[in-house]
């Protein structure tokens, strides 16, 4: 999962088990003293703290290096929130994808009001660098107001019923944050969720729809794009 962008200067460890270690954490519901007992039990001796520095220095970068490999986004995009807690206090997690289900981008807010609507348009104009031909959302009249404002040009679909990609692009999010036992920042759930969205889903192929065969050829070609 190495990338030509982040520096290994100065680190002692090859950048083959600091990026086993990254994916580790990113793709699995461990915690850094996990990830530091899996290494050990393969006589890799590499502390959580370092772990979780590498987590921190190195995940968005990787998961930068694997949106950037992907295809363009279609230009039908679905959108939906939910609440999150962080530190006890209730946040709003935005979440866009496309019709394909991959995540466009995401963005941890403290209001689903028109502004953080607005905000969240305009995040994902500049991510992506296109605007899409519809938009699909719940009835949340937020969209609607931050939509006009931002892409009045674009179809708006406002229908629960139609939204099901982006409810169901949240529940890996859902079971990491259990696991995590919530965040205690939206900064760092910020950090975290970012790297998150862009790692886990390249390594979750529709596996229930494959041989086993195909499966692993499918694992494999993953693998080989993440290393690139």
């Amino acid at each position: 999962m190495s990338s030509a962008s982040p520096s290994y200067k100065n680190h002692r460890y090859p950048v083959e088990i600091i990026s086993h270690c990254v994916w580790l954490y990113f793709r699995f519901p461990l915690s850094f003293r996990e990830v530091e007992e899996g290494d050990a039990q393969a006589r890799v001796l590499v502390s959580y703290e370092t772990v979780r520095r590498w987590c921190g220095k190195f995940g968005q970068a990787y998961a930068n290096a694997l949106r950037r490999q992907r295809p363009r986004p279609g230009d039908k995009w679905h959108l939906d929130e939910v609440f999150i807690k962080i530190n006890g206090v209730q946040k709003y997690l935005w979440r866009a994808v496309d019709a394909d289900g991959n995540v466009l981008d995401i963005l941890v807010q403290g209001r689903r009001d028109k502004a953080a609507a607005r905000r969240f348009f305009r995040r994902l104009v500049t991510a992506t660098g296109r605007v899409p031909r519809v938009v699909v959302t719940d009835k949340l009249r937020s969209y609607g107001a931050g939509h006009r404002e931002v892409m009045p040009s674009v179809e708006h679909r406002s229908h629960k019923g139609l939204n099901n990609r982006a409810e169901n692009s949240h529940q890996p999010t859902r079971q990491r944050e259990r696991a995590m036992k919530g965040f205690r920042s939206p900064g760092s759930a910020q950090r975290f969720l970012s790297a998150f969205s862009g790692i886990s889903p390249h390594f979750r192929p529709h596996w229930h729809r494959m041989t086993a065969g195909r499966y692993r050829f499918e694992m494999s070609i993953r693998f080989t794009v993440a290393g690139s």
